[in-house]
């Protein structure tokens, strides 16, 4: 009898075994407009991290963009061709972001979007954060300290990504309300710090003493704004200057006096487009990661909805140092 029960133990336990074994891992990629700038790269670890690839339930790749679409059409064809079983895309170019989704829809691949828009309907979901607010409260910001009169200068995010297009529709209706603000300039800098600064210190020796507000789509550009602003031997605390990411450098300066931010949570959009990719590929899928209890605002529903927006968080000095504290871990 024991013999028998020992017998029967054991082949439950390789039961067990075996279906752990054959269990199908799921083969996710991602691909991203651009590593360049911290924002994608704390977007990418992120993902990496999460839960589901963590306990090998998911197998994650992240391609980098480079800011081309067709590099990311090439991503493209690349996981559909290695039989990919979803993909979580990023788009540097709206438009040119839809080819990319019909060709992974042509061969049955859902596609989530996180971060930035493609203009496509056949995107099975999106995750990400809602660009028209912040475009509105970064502007508001600028457009109340300078008490809603004088002159303020743009820098547009990359032409064409939807973050650009949004942000700028914020920023507009943010300055409707205020007919007595002069835009002087309104460029795009490209996302890029390096660039920003370039144009700020143009606009500087352009328009001398006359510039109030900076207006800047990300924060990278924020503080090439700033970067221009002391290197010409200006005062910071001359201009109202404000961003969009709360990424470190720009909550440095939010401590500092220097800036406005508003965090844009990287970490959230990219475990939830993982959770969400992965219950579109297995139905029997369960959500891994702890960001539906932090927002219960985004339930996860499960995996059905078409839009997940995660919360924006206005960084203050309240918060500030713990913000800090949290990106150090």
């Amino acid at each position: 009898m024991k013999l028998l029960k020992m017998g029967v133990a054991c082949a439950v336990a390789l039961t067990a075994l075996t279906s752990v074994a054959e269990a199908k891992q799921l083969k996710i990629g991602v691909t991203l407009y651009g590593l360049k700038a911290e924002f994608m790269q704390l977007w990418a670890a992120a993902v990496k991290t999460s839960p589901a690839v963590k306990n090998g339930m998911v197998e994650v790749t992240v391609f980098d963009g480079r800011y081309d679409p067709l590099v990311q059409q090439e991503q493209f064809a690349t996981m559909i061709s290695q039989k990919f079983d979803a993909i979580i895309f990023a788009p540097i170019d709206a438009d040119a972001g839809a080819t990319a989704v019909q060709m992974a829809h042509d061969a049955g691949i859902p596609v989530v979007g996180t971060n930035t828009r493609a203009n496509s309907k056949l995107l099975a979901s999106y995750v990400g954060s809602d660009d028209v607010l912040s475009g509105y409260l970064e502007a508001k910001a600028v457009l109340t300290k300078i008490g809603c009169k004088g002159n303020v200068v743009i820098i547009d995010g990359p032409i064409g990504i939807s973050a650009q297009i949004q942000r700028s529709e914020g920023n507009k209706k943010a300055l409707a309300e205020c007919p007595n603000v002069k835009i002087l300039e309104e460029k795009t800098a490209n996302w890029s710090r390096a660039e920003a600064q370039a144009l700020m210190e143009n606009w500087l020796t352009r328009y001398p003493k006359q510039i109030d507000g900076v207006i800047g789509q990300n924060d990278e550009m924020a503080l090439g704004a700033i970067e221009a602003i002391k290197s010409q031997g200006l005062k910071v605390s001359d201009f109202v200057i404000a961003g969009i990411d709360g990424i470190t450098d720009a909550l440095l300066a939010v401590k500092a006096g220097e800036m406005t931010s508003i965090l844009q949570d990287a970490r959230a959009q990219a475990m939830g487009s993982l959770d969400v990719a992965a219950k579109l590929a297995d139905p029997s899928y369960k959500p891994q990661a702890d960001i539906w209890a932090q927002y219960p605002e985004m339930p996860f529903s499960d995996g059905k909805l078409q839009n997940y927006s995660v919360p924006w968080t206005p960084v203050t000095a309240d918060n500030v140092d713990r913000l800090l504290a949290f990106r150090s871990k």
